[in-house]
């Protein structure tokens, strides 16, 4: 499947809004026509352009390979293929990783974090996860920084 172009996400409601679709324990009402189960759509804190972040690990050795921003389609194709699709927010289009460089990302888990406001999608991670062609997004770009004690 190639990358699927697709409208900008829905902004997030305002808070305090509501909406017939929202759970009665929602802080804030759901996207109109959210693919998503109800509970996990009232559970997500979405920024002003509908979007979460979601870091991507490892399933096997807990390496952190790359942050990505889903909405809530992006999340429900996550969710029902076993492949990860993030929007992207430069090009305003749905995209799967590994469609282009074969790198692909088989899902294992998702969680939502205490917040809702970031995801952690544990995948089995095919080849380069950076586009740069890296193993991660992160290899090579530490800073310098003064350790604190390990207690």
């Amino acid at each position: 499947m190639s990358e699927q172009p697709a409208p900008s996400p829905a902004p997030a409601p305002a808070a305090g809004a509501s909406s017939p679709d929202a759970g009665s324990d929602a802080g804030e009402s759901l996207p109109p026509g959210s693919p998503l189960p109800a509970g996990i759509a009232a559970a997500l804190k979405r920024d002003g352009a509908g979007l979460v972040a979601a870091i991507v690990q490892q399933f096997d050795t807990n390496e952190v390979l790359m942050l990505g921003w889903m909405d809530d389609e992006a999340l429900n194709r996550t969710m029902t293929t076993g492949r990860v699709t993030f929007y992207s927010r430069s090009r305003q289009e749905y995209w799967r990783k590994g469609d282009t460089s074969g790198h692909v990302q088989w899902v294992k888990s998702v969680a939502l974090d205490c917040d809702g406001d970031a995801l952690l999608v544990r995948v089995d991670q095919v080849g380069a996860a950076c586009h740069t062609g890296t193993r991660t997004c992160f290899d090579g770009r530490a800073f310098d920084v003064v350790a604190g004690p390990a207690n």
